[in-house]
């Protein structure tokens, strides 16, 4: 199935794009889609998954919505998702 990955910020440095398609077997999960980007670039690695988990204050949206309310890296995706990552975002004081 075919996937569609979007990257944001330091993550779309590390990839060199903002958006990849990509091939994945049928019954991949967001966590498999995550461990695959950390081995494949150099720049994300340990920094998608901590201790089995989204890494913490890491937002990824499938179709737009925050897998972590739904069912995190065992949500499962399907031909033609999108999926969206985006690093932690600090700043706001002033």
């Amino acid at each position: 199935m075919e996937i569609d990955l979007r990257f944001f910020a330091t993550f779309r440095e590390a990839v060199g794009r903002k958006e990849i398609s990509r091939e994945f077997e049928d019954g991949t999960t967001v966590g498999d889609v995550l461990a695959t980007l950390e081995a494949e670039y150099e720049g994300l690695e340990g920094r998608l998954l901590e201790d089995g988990a989204v890494a913490e204050h890491l937002s990824v949206l499938k179709n737009g919505r925050d897998v972590v309310h739904m069912d995190g890296v065992d949500t499962d995706l399907a031909e033609g998702d999108l999926l969206s990552v985006f690093p932690p975002v600090a700043g706001g004081g002033r």
